[in-house]
């Protein structure tokens, strides 16, 4: 992949395939197999039965407790790790997750930062903020908003954040490096990037990134380490940590990809204080 990701009329037609996945995700109320791979984004049968969502959950860092307070309908099983886990939300933060969906880890994010503090929810398709904000209806969360929004063109004013999470989202984006630099664009001096993703452990085929199930199914669309640390320092960020997961200690759920060399970290960078 180019240094700048896909883009042009490339990435409007990817940006279409994936949007119409997650439109029926949303639809349909779970997520679904693709094509040959067994995705990371969604609930492997063999975890439970009927792929229970509750059962995959707790294996990729949610607590019972977690799980417990979540409006039904917010886990749709489409994430690769439980990007809450890795950094302290304080009180009166306002929090921004990329590529919401149905509001799993918003609503997680509401309770931490409390009635002082902030979460918006920013995804590109329609129907998934329906239901997130539905999601947060049923519950009355006064802290939340859900907005209709690409990740490359981000719907929130400059150094208005705290902090930024995405789950398992990045790596859907045909033009990565305009992402990381949206990322920091909203991030107050000081703020902070947490995402968990996944990752290429070695080179994709270009066929297989052509393929619009492998990429919309959170495979091919994974960028190897060093890719990654170049957009991140080239948006600005300082403090990059990735940290790799070792996929024999995944749940099969996370496992779907390992013909492709594709795996989970959890990645956090800084944006420096005092500018670049």
């Amino acid at each position: 992949m180019n240094p700048r990701g896909i883009s042009g009329a490339a990435a409007d037609v990817r940006r279409q395939q994936v949007r119409a996945r997650y439109g029926r995700i949303a639809s349909e109320g779970r997520c679904c197999s693709v094509g040959r791979t067994r995705s990371i984004c969604r609930a492997d049968e063999t975890e439970g039965a009927s792929g229970d969502l509750k059962s995959v959950a707790p294996r990729i860092g949610y607590s019972t407790r977690d799980l417990a307070i979540l409006p039904e309908g917010a886990n749709l099983g489409l994430g690769c790790g439980n990007s809450t886990a890795i950094r302290a939300l304080r009180p009166g933060q306002v929090v921004l997750d990329v590529g919401s969906g149905a509001g799993i880890d918003c609503f997680l994010e509401a309770r931490k930062v409390g009635t002082k503090g902030r979460v918006i929810g920013v995804d590109m398709t329609p129907e998934m903020i329906r239901k997130a904000r539905e999601n947060a209806r049923k519950r009355r969360y006064g802290n939340v908003e859900f907005r209709l929004g690409e990740i490359e063109r981000l719907p929130v004013a400059d150094e208005s954040v705290d902090v930024v999470i995405s789950n398992c989202v990045i790596n859907l984006v045909s033009e990565k490096a305009r992402a990381y630099r949206e990322a920091f664009r909203v991030l107050r001096p000081g703020g902070r990037l947490a995402i968990s993703d996944v990752v290429a452990t070695r080179p994709i085929s270009a066929g297989a990134r052509a393929d619009p199930s492998l990429w919309s199914s959170c495979s091919s669309g994974a960028l190897e380490v060093p890719a990654i640390k170049t957009f991140l320092k080239r948006a600005g960020f300082a403090g990059v940590r990735l940290d790799l997961k070792i996929p024999e200690a995944l749940p099969n759920s996370l496992r779907g990809q390992a013909w492709l060399g594709v795996v989970p970290p959890d990645l956090q960078a800084v944006k420096p204080r005092g500018g670049r």
